[in-house]
This record gives structure tokens, C-alpha cells and sequence, in this order.
């Protein structure tokens, strides 16, 4: 056979053949994308011009707003204007680079909430020594080692992908560029590929997965002995991180954890960690939060006034 890739553009299927379910959904994302920007950049801006940037779980979560921004922004986009568009293509270099960028921010995202769920471990279980260990030379750290981390992982996700030949088909089934699709479509034997797949994306998505748990039950434990009051807002902030954990990577370990085959829906598990979690992350990190709503009143109340004036 020949190994050459003479496959310079994919075709996506998309989420359906159905034009009027392709205008609804088009509808229904065009909201979530803007809920989803309106959101996280409300979040952002509210922390950036208050005193909550001094807080590390919020210095995290403003970290964690603009992971979302960015990584939902490398697939929605295109999703929607491939709903409107007769043909879905995407042409292979564009292929790589969403398959890179998503991978990035996606592990950017990942590890921020395992810095967020150490920030509030140390805060319950070390509360004496938080604000010596949680230094912000140490969230730096923890925000430069979850870059790093994410990069070494979209970095081998991308290597494991592109030496591979493609000489057709070029159909892709699903709405974005990803590892399992592709590898099916490489006309090559990608078993062994597909074994660093799951060990790259499945065993990180699943150890992090389990620590964040591990850690979220030691903070459970530690609220025990803790007065009534301070136990229900400890437990309020922790049930509004588990809530969003579990959002993202539930349906990432069902697409990942499994070795390289796909199946048709995988596409809907996916919509759940590029959009959903995305979209619901500001709303579960602000109404649970008084914090937060405290901080937004004052911040938007004030540009209201200023602006009055």
C-alpha cells in the first residue's frame, strides 16, 4: 500500500444530516457561545478589578475562565459555521492545529482544577500554614506547571498524529478534529499509536481524575470538626468544584480511557467538555458563591455609577 499522504483536506459529518436539526443546534451553541464568553469574561474582569485576584482559589478560577474561553473558542466556531455550510471541510494543517490547540487548553483546564482542588485542600485540612504555602510565588508555580503539563501533553498527542499517512477516505466522523477519528482513517496500523493515545489523554484524564476525588473526600472528612457554619460555606465552594469536575471529565474518560475505537456518541459525550462545562462553569462558580456575586455587584455597580456620571 502506499504510505504517502496525499490527503490535504478532511470532510466533518458533523452532529447530523438533518438540515433542520443543523439550524437548531446552529441556534442553540450560538447562545451557549455567547453565554459562554459573556460569562468567563464577566468572571475575568469582575476578579481583575476587585480584591478576589488576592485570593488564590480565585487567582485559579480566573486561570481556569480563560482556559475555558480559549478552549471552547477552538472548536465552536466552527462547528457553527459548519452548520450553516453545505460541505464541512477542514483542510489538514487546519486539522493539526485544532487537534494541538484543543489538546492544549484542554490539559490546561484539567490540571487548573487539580491546582484548585489542592488550594482548597490546603485551605480546610493545613488552614494554619495557608497563606505560607499557598504564597503567590506558589500559584505562579502551579499555573506555569499546568502550562508546561499541557503543552508536553497536546505537544505528544500532535507528534503521535502527524507522521501518520492519510490516503483516504477523508471522511471524519465527528464535529472537530480529534485523535480516535483520525486514527481511524490512517491508512496505516495504529494499534500500538492507539496504546499511547490511552496512556497520553485516557491515564491523565483518569489519575487526575482520582486525585481530584482523593482530595475532595480528605476535605469532606476534615469538615467533621469544623463549627456548622463554616462546614456549610467549605462544603458549598467544594460541591460547586466536584460539580464542574465531574461535568468535564466523565464524558472525557468515557471517549479516552478506552482503547482506539470510536463510536457514534462519542460526538454528544464530546459536546459535554467543548461546550457544556464551558457554558456552565460561570454559573456554577458564581451562585454558589457569595464571594463572587459580592465582588460583581461592586465591580459592575461601580462602572454603572462612573458611567452615570
Amino acid at each position: 500500500m502506499d504510505q504517502s499522504n496525499n490527503v490535504t483536506v478532511f470532510i466533518l459529518m458533523g452532529l447530523s444530516k438533518n438540515k433542520n436539526i443543523e439550524m437548531l443546534c446552529f441556534v442553540l451553541f450560538l447562545f451557549c457561545y455567547i453565554a459562554i464568553c459573556g460569562g468567563n469574561l464577566l468572571i475575568m474582569i469582575s476578579i481583575m478589578c476587585s480584591q478576589l485576584i488576592e485570593q488564590p482559589m480565585y487567582f485559579f478560577l480566573n486561570y481556569l475562565s480563560l482556559s475555558d474561553l480559549c478552549y471552547t473558542s477552538t472548536v465552536t466556531p466552527k462547528l457553527m459555521t459548519d452548520l450553516l455550510a453545505e460541505r464541512k471541510t477542514i483542510s489538514y494543517s487546519n486539522c493539526m492545529t485544532q487537534l494541538f490547540t484543543t489538546h492544549l487548553f484542554g490539559g490546561v483546564e484539567i490540571f487548573i482544577l487539580t491546582g484548585m482542588a489542592y488550594d482548597r485542600y490546603v485551605a480546610i485540612c493545613k488552614s494554619l500554614h495557608y497563606t505560607v504555602i499557598m504564597s503567590r510565588e506558589r500559584c505562579n508555580t502551579i499555573i506555569t506547571a499546568c502550562c508546561t503539563g499541557a503543552l508536553i501533553h497536546s505537544a505528544s498527542q500532535f507528534l503521535l498524529t502527524i507522521f501518520l499517512p492519510f490516503c483516504g477516505p477523508n471522511e471524519i466522523d465527528h464535529y472537530f478534529c480529534d485523535v480516535y477519528p483520525l486514527l481511524k482513517l490512517a491508512c496505516t496500523d495504529t494499534y500500538r499509536i492507539g496504546l499511547l493515545v490511552v496512556l497520553n489523554s485516557g491515564l491523565i484524564a483518569l489519575v487526575t481524575f482520582v486525585i481530584l476525588m482523593v482530595s475532595y473526600f480528605l476535605i469532606l472528612y476534615t469538615l467533621r470538626a469544623y463549627p456548622a457554619e463554616s462546614r456549610s460555606k467549605a462544603l458549598s465552594t467544594c460541591t460547586s468544584h466536584v460539580t464542574v469536575v465531574v461535568l468535564f471529565f466523565a464524558p472525557a474518560l468515557f471517549i479516552y480511557i478506552r482503547p482506539a475505537t470510536t463510536f457514534p456518541e462519542d460526538k454528544v459525550f464530546a459536546l459535554f467538555y467543548t461546550i457544556i462545562a464551558p457554558m456552565f462553569n460561570p454559573l456554577i462558580y458564581t451562585l454558589r458563591n457569595m464571594e463572587m456575586k459580592n465582588a460583581l455587584r461592586k465591580v459592575w455597580c461601580r462602572h454603572v455609577l462612573s458611567e452615570g456620571k
